[in-house]
């Protein structure tokens, strides 16, 4: 067990535990994975002895990714047999401060995630702690057990992979909460004239239910195919369901509830005032990261 202060080690790990859940849920995509490691990694602070590390913070961030590593080849061999589009569990992010909310819309949004699987996952750790966590390549290389030169290479390949795919969106949130609020009325409603005024002509819509819920199996491409099939289903939702405007993970959008239980999350795309993207969860293992807080 540690030499060390129990409490104060304790205190120093939930210091650092959002920032080890932000590493983590940026290498899985995963909010109950990601829960897991830091987890784990907490498990593993307490069985040391803290007087001996020089610094906790790359102590447990080199444990939480690590554990990311392993924890992501177990994940692309079940996503490769996933039902349908996969996307990252929705997180919501806080809305009462907007510059974090802007910061953390364009690391966090579901599109910059689903560009981070195209990484491999050395790649993508070396990528997030050099350009998202902002380490230097000294400190990365001890955290990856490679060295400095072979780090800034796998940092290099990775930014020109993600800059290639990676499409930049509007990031004024009153404009942003306006048009999710007007969207999701016009599917509501079944308002198609609506809907199809706030789409881009070559939006997509993607809907991942993991094969529990019915869902889209394959992305829907063109404004007026992905209004149809918004104003079909929105209608079997349940009719005792409520829906609220959020930030999910950092954009526009909302969450649905029943019973205080989640039922879906959106998240929208956008980009010169127009809806280019629309990204629903709908998988029940997947909203544990948009459910309402238990009373105390």
């Amino acid at each position: 067990m540690s030499a060390g202060n129990g409490s104060d080690d304790t205190e120093v790990f939930l210091a650092l535990k959002p920032k080890l859940f932000g590493v983590a849920y940026r290498m899985l995509g995963s909010v109950a994975d990601a829960e897991d490691v830091v987890q784990e990694a907490f498990l593993r602070w307490r069985d040391v002895d803290s007087s001996e590390v020089r610094s906790a913070e790359a102590f447990l961030t080199t444990v939480v990714v690590r554990l990311s590593l392993d924890e992501l080849g177990t994940a692309r061999a079940r996503r490769e047999t996933y039902v349908g589009p996969w996307l990252p569990e929705p997180v919501l992010v806080d809305d009462n401060d907007p510059a974090q909310a802007a910061e953390l819309a364009d690391t966090l949004s579901m599109a910059f995630l689903v560009v981070l699987e195209t990484l491999s996952p050395v790649e993508r750790a070396a990528f997030l702690l050099r350009e998202v966590f902002g380490y230097d390549y000294d400190e990365i290389a001890a955290m990856l057990d490679k060295r400095p030169a072979a780090c800034r290479q796998l940092v290099a390949r990775a930014r020109r992979n993600v800059d290639e795919r990676r499409r930049r969106y509007d990031a004024d949130r009153q404009r942003g909460a306006d048009l999710a609020r007007r969207f999701v009325v016009a599917c509501a409603t079944g308002d198609l004239d609506e809907v199809l005024s706030l789409l881009a002509e070559d939006a997509t819509l993607w809907t991942d239910g993991g094969g529990v819920v019915r869902a889209a199996r394959r992305p829907i491409v063109g404004a007026r195919k992905a209004a149809r099939f918004l104003i079909a289903v929105t209608p079997t939702l349940p009719e005792t369901a409520v829906t609220s405007p959020a930030l999910v993970n950092g954009q526009p959008g909302v969450v649905v509830t029943d019973g205080g239980q989640p039922v879906l999350a959106m998240a929208l795309d956008i980009l010169d005032d127009r809806i280019v993207g629309v990204r629903i969860v709908s998988n029940p293992d997947k909203l544990s990261g948009v459910a309402p807080a238990p009373d105390k």
